[in-house]
């Protein structure tokens, strides 16, 4: 299996879609996941790292792997270009290999050099291998589809993934051939998602983690476009890790590409537990860093800032406080989020991180009963009472908590209008201090408990 993607704790099968650039494998995994999770473009090549989400197809649990298109032609020889190419190419065959089954993908009408060579390459793992040929839609180009025969293949499926002809014959194949493949294991506990600005080491960070290199690393800036998936176990708590593209300033977003692939990754905030937010420690952090923190503590996720390349720091007594230090003062909001140095490159520091999002996560599902809660309120109001001016007077009558990850609270006041946000700040605190919700942001809802006159119009 290729365990750089997948499979801590449990195992589905693993159904790869590869071939060259450009025949429509994004566009196809789009479809049979029934959304949109890997970018589309006609740009040839856009699809680098193998992307990989769990789908169901003709009742069959599998997971999905998306590939980056097999090259003949890698770019200049000792480029940078030429590198990324080589590192697709690569990744792509290492995702075949450990694949319970294959989709090669051929485009209608159009069998390249570059097919050839990887049906060539294909060829001993003829029995776990689907051949579908895109772009067929309306019957287009269909009788040249058998041509593909030639090839030994004993079935073809003409189909297109853009409009999804023939798409449910191609699915119900898929799973008959995976009926004989690993059941179905336990999903992951924690997902994590890795943001930052680009460079900072988030795929560096993901590989580690899942000690594979799922990510293709490079000096490039941009190099990840879609968000990468992988999978590992902690100390017997299974992890999703989310890697994602770096987020930068708007005006420095210069393709659509890049646009796609940073709202993709802005996207992960709502799909994850806990945020791992790297910051550059010898370069510090920015206000692009601000807008990822705030954008992570307004959809109430757990985050942990990790300033990450911490072994090219000085290595003072105090330098790690006073870069703690900073980055409270910088983002003062968000005060109760632990930062962590790390070196993502070398591995110090990853165990600490991975021991603070267990506790982080089993925070952000504690639930406290309404009684305790109430009870926790009337102390909070005795130690720190509201305002008792006649038009700045309220109480708060009782509340719950109305949710787990995010943890929000419903607060019945007196007179809501009232409520300042200093006295919303205090109730917070003690909650993270008094309840143990100590590392992660706590959300605050005032409702009217029927107290309040409205003014005469």
């Amino acid at each position: 299996m290729y365990d750089g993607i997948m499979n801590a704790g449990g195992k589905k099968p693993v159904v790869v879609l590869a071939g060259r650039p450009n025949v429509g494998k994004s566009t196809l995994f789009n479809r049979l996941l029934r959304r949109r999770r890997a970018i589309t473009d006609s740009m040839p090549g856009l699809t680098r790292d193998p992307v990989a989400a769990e789908a169901l197809l003709a009742g069959k649990a599998a997971l999905l792997v998306d590939t980056g298109g097999f090259r003949l032609d890698r770019g200049t020889p000792g480029s940078p270009g030429d590198l990324l190419d080589a590192l697709v190419v690569e990744r792509t065959l290492r995702a075949v290999e450990g694949a319970d089954l294959v989709v090669l993908i051929l485009a209608a009408g159009e069998v390249t050099p570059e097919d050839e060579e990887f049906i060539a390459l294909l060829r001993p793992l003829r029995d776990r291998l689907l051949v579908a040929v895109n772009k067929t839609e309306g019957g287009r180009l269909a009788g040249e589809t058998w041509n593909v025969l030639r090839f030994g293949f004993d079935r073809v499926f003409p189909i297109s993934a853009e409009h999804g002809d023939n798409v449910e014959e191609l699915v119900r194949a898929i799973a008959e051939r995976l009926a004989d493949a690993p059941a179905e294991g336990r999903a992951p506990a924690i997902r994590l998602s890795i943001l930052g600005k680009p460079n900072t080491g988030k795929s560096t960070l993901s590989n580690r983690l899942c000690a594979e290199a799922a990510s293709i690393v490079s000096d490039i800036p941009g190099t990840t476009r879609d968000v990468v998936e992988g999978r590992f176990v902690w100390k017997g708590v299974d992890f999703a890790v989310l890697d994602t593209a770096g987020i930068r300033r708007k005006s420095r977003v210069s393709e659509d590409v890049e646009y796609y692939s940073v709202n993709r990754a802005i996207r992960t905030v709502g799909e994850a537990d806990i945020i791992v937010q790297l910051i550059d420690a010898p370069e510090g952090f920015s206000g692009q860093d601000k807008k990822i923190a705030s954008l992570v503590c307004d959809k109430g996720r757990g985050l942990i800032f990790a300033l990450n390349k911490w072994d090219a720091m000085p290595d003072a007594k105090n330098t790690f406080n006073a870069a703690r230090d900073s980055i409270r003062f910088f983002f003062a909001q968000m005060n109760y989020a632990p930062v962590l140095p790390i070196s993502a490159k070398n591995g110090e520091g990853v165990g600490p991180l991975l021991n603070t999002a267990v506790r982080m996560f089993e925070e952000l599902n504690r639930f406290t009963e309404t009684s305790k809660f109430n009870a926790f309120l009337e102390r909070a109001q005795a130690e720190n009472p509201p305002p008792s001016g006649p038009r700045t007077r309220f109480k708060i009558k009782y509340g719950v908590q109305v949710s787990t990850n995010p943890v929000v609270f419903r607060l019945f006041v007196s007179r809501p209008s009232a409520f300042t946000a200093a006295y919303r700040a205090y109730v917070c605190n003690r909650i993270r201090k008094d309840l143990s919700y100590r590392t992660i942001p706590v959300t605050l809802e005032i409702r009217s408990s029927g107290g309040e006159k409205r003014r005469p119009r």
